[in-house]
C-alpha cells in the first residue's frame, strides 16, 4: 500500500451479500484510488475476487446472523476487534445488522471511524417479541459509536429517529444499493398468445409475502385460466422465516403454481414475465422489483417500507395492502385488464424511475459523498 493511500475495510454477514450488493461500493473506492479489504464468512461468492485481485478477503469466522446466543456473539465483537487493530483502516464501513452493533463497538474500542448501513430491518422487527427488544437495546447502544447511520429507504430512517435509536444528525436515507441499469436492460417483450405470467423473485421466506402469492395465484387462476405464476428462488435454510419444505413440495405439485427453481441470472425470466410481483412484508428497497423497472416491466408489491419508495400506485406498477392475499389479486386482475400500450407505458415510467432514482453508480457516489467527508478528503 502507497504510505499516504486510504485503507477502507467493508463488513458483511455474508459473501453473497458483497457479490450481488456491494460490486457498485467496491469498483467506486478502487478507482478512487482506496485499498480496499473486505471482512465477512466465506461462501461460493468469494469469486466475486476473480474480477478485484487487488482487494484483500478476510474470512470471519464466528458470525451467526440468526444466533441470540451472546457467547456467540461476544466471539465475534472479539474476532472483529482483533482485524481492526491488525488492519487499522482509515474507515470502517459496516453492512447488516451483527457487523453494525458489534463492527460498531470494535471501532470505538480502537477509536477507528465507522459507518453502519442499515439494509433493512429484517425478521426481529417484523415479528417482535425479545429478539426485537434485544436488537433496538443494541442499536440504540451502538449507533452512537458511528459517524454516520447510512438507510436504505426513507421509512427506517425514520423509524430509528422515532424510537431513538440513533440521533437526527446521523442518519441518512439513499435507495437501496442500486441496480445495474446497462445490466438490466428492456428487451422486446415476448408475445404468448393473450396469456399473462406474474412471476415472484426473491428467497423463499414467509416474510416475502410467497404464502400471499400463491393464495392471490389462486383466486386469479379461477376465472383467468390462461394467466400463469412463476416462482423463482430458494430457500433460505438459515432465516427464521423460511418456509416449510413440505411447503414448497405442495407448490411444486400445485397445477397453477410453476416453480422454476433458483437462478442465477433471472434476466431472461423477467424478459418473459408480464409483471414481477413481490408482496413483502417489508425490504430496504425490493431490489427484484427495482431490477424488473429497469427491464421496463410493471412491477406490483405491499404498501410498505422499502417497497413504497419504488412504486408510484397506478403508474409504474400497483401497491396492495400488506399480508392481503385479496388486495394482491385484484391488483392482478386489474393488470390483465391494462391494454397492451398501458402495460408497456407502465414499464417505461419504471425504467425511468430507475434511471432517474436507483442507478447503482449514483447511489455509490452518494455513499462515496459520505466517506469523503467523514475522511475530510478533498481529492
Amino acid at each position: 500500500m502507497q504510505k499516504d493511500q486510504r485503507h477502507i475495510l467493508i463488513v458483511a454477514n455474508t459473501t453473497w451479500n458483497i457479490y450481488n450488493f456491494r460490486l457498485n461500493v467496491l469498483r467506486l473506492f478502487i478507482d478512487k484510488g482506496f485499498k480496499v479489504s473486505i471482512l465477512a464468512p466465506v461462501d461460493e461468492y468469494v469469486r466475486y475476487q476473480d474480477s478485484f485481485r487487488e482487494v484483500e478477503h478476510i474470512a470471519l469466522q464466528h458470525l451467526d446472523r440468526d444466533s441470540i446466543n451472546p457467547v456467540k456473539d461476544f466471539r465475534l465483537f472479539l474476532e472483529l476487534l482483533g482485524v481492526y487493530r491488525k488492519l487499522k483502516p482509515d474507515l470502517i464501513l459496516h453492512y447488516t445488522v451483527k457487523p453494525n452493533i458489534y463492527g460498531g463497538l470494535a471501532a470505538r474500542v480502537l477509536n477507528l471511524r465507522s459507518i453502519a448501513v442499515v439494509t433493512g430491518l429484517g425478521y426481529p422487527f417484523i415479528h417482535g417479541g425479545f429478539a426485537r427488544m434485544a436488537t433496538k437495546i443494541l442499536y440504540k447502544f451502538s449507533n452512537r459509536f458511528h459517524k454516520r447511520v447510512i438507510f436504505e429507504n426513507r421509512d427506517d430512517l425514520s423509524l430509528f429517529i422515532e424510537h431513538r435509536l440513533i440521533n437526527a444528525t446521523q442518519g441518512v436515507s439513499i435507495k437501496g444499493c442500486g441496480v445495474d441499469t446497462n445490466f438490466y436492460l428492456p428487451v422486446d417483450q415476448v408475445k404468448n398468445n393473450g396469456s399473462v405470467t406474474f412471476t415472484f423473485i426473491g428467497r423463499l421466506l414467509y416474510d416475502k409475502g410467497i404464502r400471499e402469492f400463491v393464495d392471490a395465484a389462486h383466486l386469479v387462476k379461477s376465472k383467468n385460466p390462461k394467466v400463469k405464476f412463476w416462482l423463482i428462488g430458494q430457500i433460505d435454510e438459515n432465516n427464521p422465516s423460511a418456509i416449510r419444505k413440505s411447503d414448497l413440495v405442495d407448490w411444486v405439485r400445485d397445477p397453477d403454481i410453476y416453480y422454476l427453481g433458483s437462478k442465477e441470472d433471472v434476466r431472461p425470466f423477467i424478459a418473459q414475465s408480464d409483471c414481477i410481483v413481490l408482496p413483502s412484508y417489508r425490504e430496504a428497497i425490493a431490489r427484484s422489483l427495482t431490477e424488473a423497472m429497469s427491464m421496463a416491466k410493471p412491477v406490483i408489491g405491499t404498501d410498505t417500507a422499502g417497497v413504497r419508495e419504488a412504486i408510484d400506485d397506478h403508474e409504474n406498477g400497483y401497491l396492495v395492502k400488506v399480508k392481503d392475499a385479496v388486495s394482491l389479486a385484484e391488483a392482478m386482475n386489474d393488470f390483465i385488464g391494462l391494454s397492451e400500450e398501458q402495460r408497456l407505458e407502465m414499464g417505461r415510467k419504471g425504467r425511468q424511475k430507475v434511471q432517474d432514482e436507483f442507478d447503482d453508480q449514483k447511489i455509490a457516489l452518494q455513499i462515496w459523498d459520505i466517506v469523503n467527508k467523514i475522511l475530510g478528503d478533498q481529492r
